[in-house]
Order: C-alpha cells, then sequence, then structure tokens
C-alpha cells in the first residue's frame, strides 16, 4: 500500500511539473510572439536595417483561399512578417477582407459585396486559389477577426485600407494594433497630412510610385521633398534610367524601398515566378542588391528559405 501511495505521489509530482512546463511554453511562445512583431518593428523603422522584410501577398493563397483566416494563420506559421489583406465594406457598413468587389471569382456567390449585408454573404463559401471548392467551408472573414489573429503575432498591409481610413482607424484602435498596420496609396502629401492630422494616432502609410509613370513624378519630388517616409513601394515593368533613379533618391533620403515580386509587370521581370524557374539569386539576389529591404511575395516560404541562407532573416 505505501509503495502505490509512493508512486502515486511521484506520479503527481510529474503532471504539476509536466503542467507547468506546458504553461511556461505557452506563455514563452506568447512572449516570443509579441517580442517578434516589436523586433520586425524595430527593422521597419530602421532604414540602416538590412533585414528583408518578407510580405505575403493574400496570405498563403496557393494552400488556402485567399485572405482567409487560414491563409493567415499559415503565413504566420512559415515566419512571415507582413501580410498584405485586402479590404471591402457590405451594404450595412461591415468591413470584410475581399480583393474583388464582387464575390464571383472567389465565393460561391455572386454580386457586388457593396449591395449586400454581411449575413446575406455568410450563406456563400470561399472558393480555392483555383477556382473550385476548398474542401470544407470557410466564409469570408470579417476584418475585425482578421486582426484579431494578427494582434502581436504578425504586421499587416491593408490594401484599399486609404479608402475606409476612418473606419480602419477606429477598429484598429479599439484592438489595440493601429501600430502593427502599413497602408498604402498614391494620395498627394498634403491629402494625407490632412487626413493624419484630424487623429491621436494613425495607421503606418507608404507612397505608391511608378516613375515612368509621368503622372507620378511630380508626386515622387512632393515626398522627396518633405520629411523621410517610413518607405516607398516602387514599381516599374522596365528598369530604365529614370527607376534607376527613383530607386536611389528613395534611399538616399532615409526611406525604406518596397517592391513586388508577384508578376512581371511590378518588377521588370524579377518575379516570384523566375525566381522559382531558375535562380532566387537572379531574381530576390537582384533586388536586395537594389536596396530593397521589404519585398512582397506570392512565394513567401521559398523566399524566407532564400533569405535565411543569406542571413538576411531569421
Amino acid at each position: 500500500m505505501k509503495r502505490n501511495l509512493f508512486f502515486l505521489q511521484i506520479f503527481a509530482t510529474l503532471c504539476v511539473a509536466l503542467f507547468a512546463t506546458s504553461c511556461g511554453q505557452t506563455a514563452s511562445s506568447d512572449a516570443d510572439s509579441g517580442n517578434r512583431v516589436e523586433k520586425i518593428l524595430q527593422h521597419l523603422h530602421n532604414p540602416q536595417s538590412k533585414y528583408v522584410i518578407v510580405v505575403s501577398h493574400r496570405g498563403d493563397w496557393r494552400d488556402y483561399p485567399e485572405n482567409s483566416i487560414p491563409a493567415i494563420e499559415s503565413v504566420i506559421r512559415m515566419g512571415v512578417d507582413m501580410v498584405e489583406l485586402d479590404i471591402a465594406m457590405t451594404k450595412d457598413s461591415v468591413l470584410v477582407l475581399s480583393h474583388d468587389r464582387t464575390l464571383d471569382r472567389c465565393t460561391t456567390g455572386k454580386g457586388r459585396i457593396s449591395e449586400m449585408t454581411y449575413d446575406s454573404l455568410q450563406s456563400f463559401s470561399l472558393k480555392s486559389a483555383h477556382g473550385g471548392h476548398f474542401g470544407y467551408e470557410l466564409k469570408i472573414p470579417t476584418l475585425r477577426e482578421a486582426l484579431e489573429v494578427c494582434k502581436d503575432r504578425i504586421l499587416i498591409n491593408i490594401d484599399k485600407g486609404y479608402d475606409y481610413y476612418d473606419q480602419v482607424l477606429a477598429l484598429t484602435e479599439e484592438l489595440g494594433v493601429t501600430h502593427q498596420i502599413l497602408i498604402k496609396g498614391g494620395m498627394p502629401l498634403a491629402d494625407v497630412k490632412e487626413k493624419m492630422a484630424a487623429h491621436k494616432n494613425n495607421l503606418l502609410y507608404m507612397p505608391i510610385i511608378t516613375p515612368a509613370n509621368k503622372s507620378h513624378q511630380p508626386l515622387l519630388e512632393e515626398y522627396l521633398a518633405g520629411e523621410p517616409q517610413l518607405a516607398y513601394e516602387i514599381c516599374w515593368s522596365e528598369l530604365t534610367p529614370v527607376v534607376e533613379s527613383a530607386i536611389e533618391r528613395v534611399k538616399a533620403s532615409g526611406s525604406k524601398l518596397w517592391v513586388n515580386t508577384l508578376w512581371n509587370t511590378l518588377n521588370g521581370g524579377l518575379s516570384d515566378d523566375k525566381a522559382f524557374m531558375t535562380s532566387p539569386d537572379e531574381v530576390y539576389g537582384k533586388l536586395i542588391d537594389m536596396g530593397a529591404t521589404m519585398i512582397q511575395t506570392d512565394r513567401p516560404e521559398f523566399m524566407i528559405e532564400y533569405l535565411r541562407s543569406r542571413g538576411l532573416h531569421d
């Protein structure tokens, strides 16, 4: 009997130890998650940092429906630094994740999102990246749901976020994630300043510049003449002297350089597909040599593997 009690005591002690270890690991994991966001922000706000911030376009859309919660969770597990999400507004003013203005391509429904209530959207399911049914039902998530998943875990670029600036900011302030959110656009600097002057706290902002576009040239001059921006997104279909000059001036201004490897017309042929089919050195390596420290990609896992091999990502 005493022997049985002895073993029971040992068993109980082990259970307590395992429970404490489990709780400690969870707390540590949560702390590490928060620390990682802070580390990414440190790199983001440091134009001298060589760390390359990987931005995943619409989440992991190759394995899950684009702009879905599982697509976000997947890139967080990969170690992606920022996830790009698209938003639209329903008829009853609910912000949801969707790149398209209509339901036709990405869901089992049809029609314009702006003409439907949020509840009516829940009768449709998301489709896979290849247009078929995903295998189990996933609904269009709200921006609130996405931000709750991302909080303290990953930065977020909300595409089309400027269109709904006040509504997005109110939500991010409520959830305590404003510092994690980046939006971008081609708005004149004066308009952006006026918008932000109306609020105590603001989302991060980045101008988008296509140097070969003549209408963008005055915009670039306007921004470069002011205070250094956090970053500039530079797009080009051909790497001309005009483009090269814009890139060099952006770097010299004390701002970070964001480039896209999504498709050839955004990067003069330096796309993810080329990197995958030939060599990442021939694509990602060239962009890094040009000074890119923020890259939006459709192949985040492939890119991270390459960056880690060069000591440019943790």
